[in-house]
C-alpha cells in the first residue's frame, strides 16, 4: 500500500459535498482538527457506514470515520481522547484508527468488516485505503459462520441473564440487528450476489438467496434503522423470529463450504 507523504493537502472538498448536510460540517470540522494536529502523520480520512446511505437517522445515528495514519502511537490516542466532547455533540464516533499494515494484516480476521468499507465509503482526504483490498473467501466465511453463532450464544445468554425483563432483550435484539445487517452482505459476497448499502434492501436480497423468511427480521431491522427499541409486547416473538433465523443463517453459511 502507497505511503504517500502529502495526503493532507489531498482534501477533496467536492466529496464532502456528497455527504448530506447533516454530517458534512461535522466531517469537516473533524477534518480541520486532524489536518492541523497530525501533519502529515495522517494519511487519509474516510467517510463509512450509514452516513453515507437512507438509513441515516439525523438525530440519532453516529457518523462513522476511518483515520488511516503512518504509526499508531498513544500520543495520537490522546489526541483523539481529547476531541471527545465536541465530536459528541456533533454524533461524531471517534475515528477508527488503523494504520497500512495494520489493514493490509487484517483482511483474513476482519475481512467481512473491510468488505463492508470497500464497499460503501467516501474518502474526504488522502488515498482511498479499501479500493484495493482482495479478500480470500474462506477467511470471510469463516468470520461469518463464527459471528453468526457467536450471535446466537449471546442472544440465548442474553435473554437468560435478563431474568424475564423485556428491555435488556430489546437492546440484544437492536445489536444483533446491527451486527445481520454486516453479515448478510458479506454472505451476498460470498454467493457472488450483489450488496445493496441499505439494511432494508439487503434483507430482502439475502432472504432470496440464502432462502429464509425476510418478514421474520423485517420488524427488527426497521426499528434498527430507526434506533427504536421493540415494544414489551413485541419482544418475544421478535426474540424466537431472530434466533431462528440466525440459527438458520449458521448452519447456511456452512454450507457454502471453502469458496476461496
Amino acid at each position: 500500500m502507497t505511503d504517500n507523504t502529502d495526503n493532507t493537502d489531498n482534501t477533496d472538498n467536492t466529496q464532502i459535498a456528497t455527504i448530506r448536510p447533516e454530517a458534512s460540517s461535522a466531517i469537516e470540522m473533524l477534518l480541520s482538527k486532524l489536518t492541523g494536529d497530525l501533519g502529515d502523520e495522517m494519511l487519509s480520512l474516510t467517510a463509512v457506514g450509514s452516513v453515507l446511505t437512507g438509513d441515516f437517522h439525523p438525530k440519532r445515528s453516529d457518523i462513522n470515520t476511518v483515520l488511516v495514519v503512518k504509526q499508531r502511537s498513544h500520543r495520537l490516542l490522546e489526541l483523539l481522547a481529547g476531541y471527545g466532547r465536541s465530536m459528541g455533540k456533533r454524533k461524531l464516533s471517534a475515528p477508527l484508527m488503523m494504520t497500512p499494515q495494520y489493514i493490509e494484516q487484517s483482511m483474513d480476521v476482519f475481512g467481512v468488516e473491510l468488505l463492508d468499507y470497500q464497499l460503501n465509503h467516501t474518502v474526504i482526504c488522502g488515498d482511498d485505503p479499501f479500493a484495493e483490498l482482495s479478500f480470500n473467501k474462506n477467511d470471510v466465511r469463516l468470520q461469518c459462520e463464527r459471528d453468526l453463532k457467536a450471535a446466537l450464544i449471546r442472544l440465548r445468554q442474553g435473554y437468560i441473564s435478563a431474568l424475564g425483563k423485556s428491555r435488556p432483550v430489546a437492546g440484544l435484539l437492536l445489536e444483533c440487528a446491527s451486527r445481520l445487517a454486516v453479515l448478510l452482505r458479506a454472505m451476498l459476497w460470498l454467493t457472488d450476489n450483489d450488496r445493496p448499502i441499505e439494511t432494508m434492501p439487503t434483507l430482502e436480497a439475502a432472504a432470496g438467496t440464502l432462502e429464509f423468511d425476510a418478514a421474520k427480521l423485517s420488524t427488527i431491522m426497521r426499528l434498527r434503522i430507526e434506533h427504536s427499541p421493540p415494544k414489551a409486547d413485541q419482544v418475544e416473538a421478535i426474540f424466537e423470529d431472530t434466533y431462528q433465523i440466525v440459527d438458520h443463517l449458521a448452519k447456511r453459511v456452512d454450507r457454502i463450504g471453502d469458496a476461496s
